[in-house]
């Protein structure tokens, strides 16, 4: 109950007290009315006075009433005071104006496009050098090299591993930090830890310490900047959040296909510590960029269908606004609706992030390990950072061209395209080994980056399928959390096996089965999610069928919050 509602409330019911009579007085008009009718009675025939005995009934029943509504006016005053006694500061309502709908515009374009130059930075930044790590990946091995430790591969992949599956593991958490704070201080924030995380990595003079401050302070500081950076674009595209994501996509593979150039050419002669220095300038001016993550929308303004603004049920008990909500149910429907696991309840979402975590397990293993594995099998070869340049380029095409064909896939067929990636993927690993000229590996490499692009354009139109529009951007924020404990797995246990075998040829062998086992399970979602819909079918109105007739590709993307589903 709103205060200006209660007190208006109240003054009604005053007035209604003052104006009304008491039932003591209602009492005693009805006694006098009793008395002058039989004194008519006397006077005239008995038809009047059977007219008159009419007349005194209402008039009684008259009193009654208005007696009774006395009574709820009373009660009502009492309601609002025990409400003011145990709730002095009710919630604000919602303020309509703040929710996005029909009447919210975004700019499509003008400041928008600053802010997708921001974006492609921070993109670029983050994964191209990730991306890249195999030539860093050198650099620390022959840094920290020892004769006598006979697995130097396997604690040198750990550097790079924790990174990359910090960036996913924080997925989920960013979410909600994104929401409660709003993407300009998450993405800052974010930026400025990956940059003093690059900046003490070239201080440390250890594994163990080089582990903290590039493999978990980086690889967070990436997830909290990554994610702020998808989600404002929302906010300023809606007819152009496609085009706007396409641009994004395509320019920031620009520096996954420099940054191998730049590391070998110019910054690596300079030596491990000025590299590390450099890199840290990228983070930098990526928290200066962000400042322009400026949202159009206030966060945490548009609830779920169903639900109040905070959260929970409206007028239920325990719901922020309720009267018998105490602090602890309010602080879990809070948490419940951060984190939201409704999507673990549909079958084919589970089946669906089991699979794809399955197939990441040696998804990252040739980022980190194939330059080293070019150095030891064709030794005289100064071109290794061509490699990466091919996987950088052809993810980028692969991201703009399979998005196209996803948005020419109707329905959940569409995963029959990542079945495809994964499949043609785990070959391309277990043919690495088999390469027995430089060039072989160029084409490999070609083919695993346009896989690399089909599964990553492919993933958030999917979620919109298996969940729908309004839980799909916790669908992704959940998945990725997933993939991170496989991703950082895989190229570690690699190096162990380098370590074992003297040479990669088993890793790579065993890398490539992941994808394609991910890819068989990934197979029968299809399959599934019929059965499932004919089945709702049969026992429901088809009306209901939750699939997204329509999606096209970069309408949800990860670290979309409630409110961005609605822009």
């Amino acid at each position: 109950m709103h205060p200006e509602n209660s007190s208006s409330n109240a003054a009604g019911s005053s007035q209604e007290c003052t104006g009304s009579p008491e039932p003591g007085e209602g009492g005693a008009e009805s006694r006098a009315e009793a008395v002058s009718t039989s004194e008519v009675q006397s006077q005239h025939p008995p038809v009047e006075q059977h007219t008159e005995s009419t007349e005194t009934r209402e008039h009684g029943e008259e009193a009654e009433s208005k007696t009774k509504l006395d009574d709820c006016a009373v009660q009502l005053i009492h309601a609002v005071g025990s409400e003011k006694g145990q709730a002095a500061t009710p919630p604000p309502p919602v303020p309509t104006t703040a929710l996005p709908g029909p009447a919210f515009a975004p700019p499509e374009g003008g400041f928008g496009w600053l802010v997708v130059f921001a974006a492609t930075w921070c993109n670029g930044s983050i994964f191209g050098i990730q991306n890249s790590f195999g030539i860093l990946h050198m650099m620390l091995a022959e840094e920290h090299a020892d004769a006598k430790d006979q697995t130097s591969q396997f604690k040198v992949a750990w550097v790079g591993a924790l990174a990359m599956g910090m960036i996913f593991f924080c997925s989920p958490v960013v979410s909600m930090f994104t929401d409660h704070f709003g993407c300009r201080k998450t993405a800052v924030g974010g930026a400025f830890v990956a940059f003093l995380g690059l900046l003490s990595s070239s201080f440390a003079t250890t594994l163990g310490l080089r582990y903290f401050t590039y493999g978990i302070l980086f690889g967070c500081g990436s997830s909290f900047a990554f994610q702020p950076s998808l989600v404002i674009l929302g906010h300023y595209f809606r007819q152009r959040l496609g085009l706007a994501n396409g641009v994004v996509t395509a320019a920031s593979s620009i520096f996954s296909m420099g940054l191998p150039v730049l590391l070998k050419k110019v910054v690596g002669p300079l030596g491990l510590c000025r590299t590390f220095q450099i890199l840290s300038l990228f983070m930098l001016v990526q928290s200066v960029l962000a400042l322009t993550f400026r949202p159009l929308l206030p966060s945490g303004t548009c609830p779920m269908p169903g639900m109040g603004p905070d959260g929970g049920p409206p007028g239920q008990p325990g719901a922020p606004g309720s009267v018998s909500g105490s602090r602890w149910q309010r602080s879990l429907l809070k948490i419940r609706k951060y984190f939201n696991v409704r999507v673990f309840s549909v079958v084919t979402y589970r089946v669906w992030a089991f699979g794809v975590a399955t197939a990441v397990l040696g998804y990252f293993v040739p980022y980190i390990h194939l330059i080293k594995f070019v150095k030891e099998q064709f030794e005289e070869t100064q071109r290794e950072w061509v490699l990466l340049v091919c996987l950088g380029a052809s993810s980028g095409v692969g991201r703009l061209l399979f998005g196209k064909v996803g948005d020419l896939i109707p329905g959940v067929a569409k995963i029959y395209m990542q079945v495809a990636s994964f499949m043609v993927l785990g070959l391309m690993s277990m043919m690495i080994p088999l390469c027995r000229v430089f060039e072989g590996l160029v084409v490999v490499c070609v083919f695993m980056g346009l896989c690399d692009g089909c599964f990553i354009t492919i993933m958030a139109p999917i979620a919109f399928e298996l969940v729908g529009p309004m839980q799909a951007s916790q669908a992704i924020g959940y998945l990725l959390g997933l993939m991170a404990v496989p991703m950082t797995a895989g190229p570690p246990i690699a190096g162990l096996l380098h370590d074992y075998f003297g040479n990669y040829h088993v890793a790579f062998y065993l890398a490539g089965v992941p994808p394609i086992v991910g890819g068989i399970v990934l197979f029968f979602v299809p399959l599934v999610y019929k059965r499932l819909q004919k089945r709702q079918a049969e026992a429901s109105d088809p009306s209901t069928d939750r699939m997204l007739k329509s999606c096209s590709n970069g309408d949800m993307l990860p670290g979309y919050t409630d409110m961005e589903t609605h822009i």
